[in-house]
């Protein structure tokens, strides 16, 4: 049996990591800036990005921990200084897990937080209200040590997104108690070395971002945007091993591998204009598994994101780079705000694909092929209403029509599922019917993971949906209460097969007229 480096799957503490030797991908740099410049700090990044790991090594940092760093770029630094090494009085609360939507989920973990802290620096522990036994910890701490106290939050609003869709009363519950709290790290700034705050939403009514308003958020800053994550240059500096075994059980050569690695893990970005980031849990996952697999969507489906989408009937399409966001509404998450963008793009299931400096605006749009096939898959089945249905709706039948040049296969398949879809009365019917009509050929397509473009640009016009198989090309033209004689002159005048003429492959244009009122396609002609 090969050797294997040792790849730290799951492991978030620092100390395990380098005392049994883990794969480390030096990020103490970071670090190391970041606590000689400034003191209350807040970092949102979606889940599985490594947040809990970074404040652990943050916390060994000022736990003084020095031999966990041999050879680590915070290691030089330290030793430039006059004093170096320093050991702070480390208090560390986890929320990443805890019964946050019960009454007291929330008061109990931070009272054991306490607890331990009080432990460890042998305060006297007093049975006060919550804050001013914080700030009785705090000048404890100080006054035994000599030391500033160094507090540290990871995953702050994990108890504020537990209770979305299943308990409002509860999640504002656990906002008060933060907003009193967390303001005692206001009031006592003379005891505290360092405040850091990870999550993965930045909710903007919570009192560390109002009543604590000297907090830096460095979520959108360029020098900490591959904080968490691994660039491309890291990517090749520390799997070399890794991505040569894995292109040799694909069959492929080093080159093809590091391009399947970007399609499918790469393109988060953290900033208007940084470098792409890929996705480290995934990364590890397929390194370990040798297979261009899904890890990070496996981990969790956003079932009350996909409702909202249900209920705002949006269209999807937007998912591929043009949701559009204000700077403003990208930095902040509002409970009471009906649109949830914000709330994808801060989840990861959305990342910056372009960034407007005059408007000071965004476009939004999936960061790689895992977490949009992986969203599709989880949000096809509630908006195309199969999950229920009878084999005959079942989307491998699709899948084997669109890989044979089944023309005739792809239209029985989506005129039976047309008519067992539910819409939408009143006047804006209509318009709901269409883009219905065309989100259902888009999503169902994209999630057998086959190559479709909507909307696609040519020098005379845009073809509404392209898609290619290894031996097929179907371009396909949409009308609403039109005809499709008219669709499939509309792709020859525009010239929407012109680029495919010297191609090998059988191509197949075809006119499709939905029909407003029986809802459902009524012409499907096709041109070979």
């Amino acid at each position: 049996m090969e050797k294997r480096r040792k790849l730290p799957l799951g492991i978030q503490d620092f100390a395990d990591l380098r005392e049994n030797g883990y794969l480390y991908v030096d990020k103490t740099e970071f670090i190391y800036n970041l606590v000689s410049n400034g003191k209350p700090f807040f970092l949102s990044r979606p889940r599985r990005f490594g947040k809990s790991l970074l404040l652990s090594t943050i916390e060994a940092y000022f736990l003084g921990k020095k031999e966990l760093f041999t050879g680590l770029a915070i290691s030089k630094e330290e030793e430039k200084s006059e004093n170096p090494w320093q050991v702070y009085p480390v208090l560390k609360f986890s929320l990443a897990s805890g019964e946050f939507t019960k009454k007291d989920g929330l008061r109990d973990i931070l009272q054991y937080t306490l607890r331990r802290f009080e432990e460890k620096y042998n305060l006297e522990s007093k049975d006060t209200p919550l804050p001013i036994r914080f700030s009785n910890d705090l000048e404890q701490a100080y006054s035994k040590t000599g030391k500033k106290v160094v507090v540290l939050i990871d995953e702050y609003d994990n108890p504020l997104l537990k209770n979305i869709g299943v308990s409002e009363g509860q999640g504002e519950e656990n906002r008060m108690l933060y907003k009193a709290f967390f303001a005692v790290l206001k009031d006592y700034d003379a005891y505290l070395r360092f405040v850091f705050f990870t999550g993965v939403t930045k909710f903007s009514k919570v009192s560390i971002f109002s009543d604590l308003n000297q907090l830096t958020d460095i979520t959108l800053d360029k020098n900490f945007d591959a904080i968490c994550g691994i660039t491309q240059a890291e990517l090749e500096a520390n799997f070399d091993p890794e991505i040569e075994a894995m292109a040799q059980e694909w069959q492929m050569s080093k080159e093809e591998c590091l391009a399947e690695l970007k399609r499918m893990y790469d393109g988060y970005h953290f900033c208007g204009n940084g470098e792409g980031i890929y996705n480290p849990y995934s990364l590890l996952n397929a390194f370990y598994k040798k297979d261009f697999g899904s890890y990070w969507f496996e981990t969790g489906t956003p079932s009350f994101l996909i409702k909202k989408l249900e209920e705002m009937n949006y269209d999807i399409r937007n998912f591929d780079g043009n949701v559009k966001l204000r700077e403003s509404e990208i930095k902040d998450y509002r409970p009471e705000n009906s649109d949830p963008m914000p709330l994808f793009y801060q989840s990861g299931y959305l990342t910056i694909k372009a960034f407007n400096h005059k408007q000071r605006s965004y476009k939004l749009g999936f960061p790689n092929a895992e977490v949009k096939y992986g969203f599709l898959e989880a949000f096809a089945p509630t908006y195309l209403h199969v999950a229920d249905k009878p084999t005959p709706f079942n989307v491998d039948i699709l899948d084997d029509a669109v890989e044979e040049g089944d023309a005739d296969g792809i239209r029985k398949w989506y005129t039976a599922l047309f008519a067992l879809l539910p819409y939408p009365a009143g006047k804006d019917a209509q318009a709901v019917t269409e883009q219905n009509f065309q989100n259902v050929i888009y999503i169902s397509l994209l999630i057998l993971g086959k190559y479709v473009r909507t909307e696609v640009h040519s020098a005379n016009g845009r073809a509404d949906c392209i898609i290619e198989t290894d031996d097929f090309v179907y371009i396909l033209e949409f009308k609403r209460d039109g005809s499709a004689e008219d669709a499939l002159q509309q792709i020859d005048e525009q010239g929407y097969a012109l680029p495919y003429t010297a191609d090998k492959r059988k191509f197949f244009k075809i006119g499709v007229n939905f029909d407003s009122t029986e809802r459902n396609i009524t012409e499907w002609l096709v041109a070979e």
